[in-house]
């Protein structure tokens, strides 16, 4: 006759006690906290002027009395969302074409090592010393002959060539920086180049094409005197030309261009919210198989 035995009771995992933040770590945050704030605080100050009535604009308190949205409104029914569109055109436009031009160059200028390849980078870099107001002239004639004034093909060409030096230099020393022993062992493994290209190395060079990403997208959002000059349509001009419309001879809308202002900050930000994950997933992505 066997006894029944009594199941032994499961063992608690001891629990983790999380150790408290060390003195230095807490003046570290608050530090970080506080520099945070004050980069931030002119944006606040921009949305609470743009909410901000006509008639309290002078007022010394830092909030009103009461928040007033019409400028907001007012924007949209002036048409101030085609220009917006407009630039979202030219600056997602002008991003891509550096992209699919720079990272062949990069990439081959890292990987290859040719005749004059040095004098090459080199074009390439003093390209990028030429200040854009300097080449205006030229630039107006050339795109009123090519029919190309007033279009967002002429602003997407224009931005992606001042653009498309210093990514080209910023993707080939990330590109540079990754082994190429990786490329070797994935084409050891039966990868072809083109696919180990696709699967090691752009994976790792990821950051590197973020940040000519940001780069290209941001020179060409904030782009002015260029537009300016070759641009001459209202309905046609980006949004950085209307914003100066604002700014009149006798009077100044302070609420519509507070609120203007507001708008076009917000497309940098959706992209910096997009692509922070990536960032921080392309630093280990591509090595491990």
């Amino acid at each position: 006759m066997t006894t029944a035995v009594a199941p032994s009771p499961m063992r608690q995992p001891p629990r983790r006690v999380k150790p408290r933040p060390s003195a230095r770590r807490i003046i570290l945050a608050v530090i970080a906290y506080a520099i945070a704030a004050l980069f931030l605080l002119p944006y606040l100050e921009m949305v609470v002027a743009a909410a901000r009535p006509s008639d309290q604009l002078k007022d010394p308190n830092y909030l009103p009395s009461e928040f007033d949205w019409s400028n907001f409104v007012s924007l949209w029914t002036s048409g101030l969302g085609g220009n917006l569109w407009i630039s979202l055109q030219v600056a997602a436009g002008a991003t891509l074409v550096v992209l699919l031009v720079a990272l062949p160059a990069a990439y081959y200028t890292a990987r290859y090592r040719f005749r004059g390849r040095m004098v090459f980078l080199l074009l390439v870099l003093v390209t990028q010393m030429f200040q854009p107001t300097a080449m205006l002239v030229g630039i107006y004639r050339e795109f009123v002959a090519l029919g190309l004034n007033n279009s967002v093909l002429g602003l997407t060409l224009v931005n992606a060539g001042f653009n498309l030096a210093f990514a080209t230099w910023i993707l080939n020393a990330y590109i540079s920086s990754i082994p190429p022993e990786l490329e070797e062992a994935a084409t050891v493994d039966g990868s072809s180049r083109l696919g180990a290209l696709f699967r090691i190395t752009l994976p790792l060079a990821w950051p590197g094409i973020v940040t000519a990403l940001i780069f290209t997208f941001i020179s060409a959002w904030n782009e002015f005197v260029v537009a300016l000059i070759l641009t001459s349509d209202p309905e046609k001009q980006p949004l950085t030309v209307v914003l100066d419309s604002f700014l009149g001879g006798y009077q100044i809308e302070w609420g519509q261009l507070f609120a203007a202002s507001v708008v076009a900050t917000i497309p940098v930000i959706i992209l910096f919210a997009l692509i922070e994950r990536k960032v921080v997933g392309g630093l280990t992505a591509g090595s491990v198989k």
